[in-house]
């Protein structure tokens, strides 16, 4: 796991997060407090973008979509 500075939906600024898989920069997930959300890096700015209003997944869901196990 990664520890990045990354854009968090809802506070609409950064915080540090971990990215626990990043397959495209279209498909990555993330780690914030202590839960998981889907994620995107902009490599035009070099920022990873937290979906933590929409995106959030259960531990068995980011299991299953990733294909990690957690």
């Amino acid at each position: 796991m990664e520890k990045v500075n990354a854009m968090i939906h809802s506070l609409g600024r950064q915080d540090t997060v971990s990215i626990v898989v990043h397959i495209n920069n279209n498909n990555v997930l993330a780690k914030y407090k202590g839960n998981y959300y889907t994620a995107i890096f902009n490599p035009f700015v070099c920022l990873y973008y937290v979906d933590d209003k929409y995106g959030k997944l259960s531990k068995e869901d980011a299991e299953i979509r990733y294909g990690v196990k957690l």
